[in-house]
């Protein structure tokens, strides 16, 4: 029975370190090759460009005419004696039957053919342009978790090196503990901060993982895969931010973003309505030619005809009118979103300035010193010279300080994002 548990136990670990091994498929990205494999393999996006396919073979059945009708009829399978005889159809049969045939044709009036076509490649730009949207929302989305896997990475690795440092201080006051150098309660108060450390990463990396989770659905990359990203690109390149121009960005927001394209393309949709649900005020015609076997005047009878509509009580009135109110809409929601979207520019350009003059209020050398800092503190600690007390209280300012500073730079780059986003274009 020992050697059963045993063998079952080596079993399990093997299968257990394997499944570790196999979620432990690090992948080293820089935000560059990430969004370029999102850009690739994003099930989304490629399902959602399936529309822009489907409304221009909206265009292609547009252009279509409408096929013939080909009506058959009076076909007598019987007769009595009234019967007169007729030329037979072949060899002796056919001499008393009869039969009509008739081909009809529609023929579209007042050019609606051509104006179904235009609305129909209105809707086609307009579905690119949906597109558009789609993919910017989704690409905000993409680059804020990349912003939030750096930050994450980074205050994690922070406190990792915390913990080392404090485990280091931990074994060396376990030792003077049991020499009696040192009071036991000094060395709680140090496993207590460990602890506290040790709750802050556990907390990380359940952020981590949600995160991990997101952008492996974004990417489409294995469920067992784990993203690791580069330090590049976390802090935005300030020259760029200094570039900007206010006046320049509003207009580019009016003139480029797709959701503004999608409204003054919905104006030209209902422009062409308009023409088209006048042109529905002219009946369409339906042009025949038909053949009468047996007919009470000749044989073998073919005449040609028309049919339409006598436009007496329908006027398409109401369409007409419901086109007009809709270009009249149109109009006045078009100037509502393009005063909403300068506001959005100009609220989202001064956010940017408030982090930008955060994150310039630092002293480029202030990190450094800080870390300098915190190093002197430590070894002032081991030698004695500085209590306990005193050390702790310095390395709590040192985690607010350092999270200070990351949360400066995710912000920076978020703000930049969101500009980004609202005025429809890259900023370099």
């Amino acid at each position: 029975m020992k050697r059963l548990l045993f063998t079952l136990l080596i079993i399990v670990s093997c299968k257990s370190a394997a499944q570790i091994t196999a979620i432990k498929d690090t992948i080293v990205l820089s935000r560059k090759q990430a969004e370029a494999l999102f850009l690739e393999k994003n099930i989304s996006l490629i399902s959602e460009k399936l529309n822009i396919d489907i409304a221009e073979a909206q265009v292609i059945q547009a252009k279509l005419w409408p096929n013939p009708t080909l009506t058959i009829g009076e076909i007598n399978l019987w007769n009595n004696a009234t019967a007169q005889q007729l030329p037979p159809l072949w060899g002796n049969f056919g001499k008393t039957s009869q039969v009509t045939a008739e081909l009809e044709q529609l023929v579209q009036t007042a050019g609606k053919r051509k104006k179904m076509i235009a609305m129909e490649k209105v809707s086609a730009d307009i579905a690119k342009e949906y597109f558009k949207t789609f993919l910017r929302n989704l690409k905000i989305e993409f680059r804020g978790n990349l912003t939030e896997l750096q930050y994450n990475q980074a205050q994690e690795a922070v406190y990792q090196k915390q913990l080392s440092s404090m485990q280091t201080l931990l074994k060396a006051y376990a030792n003077q503990v049991k020499q009696g150098n040192v009071g036991k309660g000094e060395y709680i108060r140090l496993k207590a901060t460990e602890l506290q450390f040790l709750k802050e990463i556990s907390d990380l990396q359940k952020d981590n993982n949600a995160l991990q989770k997101e952008l492996k659905v974004l990417m489409n990359l294995p469920a067992e895969s784990f993203i690791k990203l580069t330090e590049e690109g976390f802090v935005p390149d300030n020259t760029s931010i200094e570039n900007l121009n206010i006046g320049n960005l509003m207009a580019s927001a009016v003139e480029n973003r797709p959701d503004m394209k999608v409204l003054k393309l919905g104006n030209d949709y209902n422009d062409t309505k308009y023409k088209y649900e006048k042109a529905m005020r002219t009946p369409d015609v339906t042009l025949g030619v038909s053949y009468d076997r047996g007919a009470s005047l000749m044989n073998d009878f073919v005449g040609v005809g028309f049919s339409l509509d006598l436009p007496f009580f329908n006027r398409n009135k109401g369409n007409i009118k419901a086109a007009k109110l809709a270009i009249d809409q149109g109009k006045l929601q078009t100037e509502e979103k393009t005063k909403s979207i300068q506001s959005e520019v100009l609220q989202s350009y001064e956010d940017l300035l408030v982090t930008q003059k955060l994150y310039e209020s630092v002293e480029a050398n202030y990190e450094g010193d800080l870390d300098k800092l915190l190093e002197a503190y430590r070894k002032n600690f081991m030698q004695k010279n500085t209590s306990m007390l005193e050390y702790l209280d310095f390395v709590d300012a040192y985690l607010d300080n350092k999270s200070i500073l990351l949360n400066s730079k995710m912000d920076l780059n978020k703000n930049l994002e969101e500009l980004r986003y609202i005025s429809g274009q890259e900023i370099n």
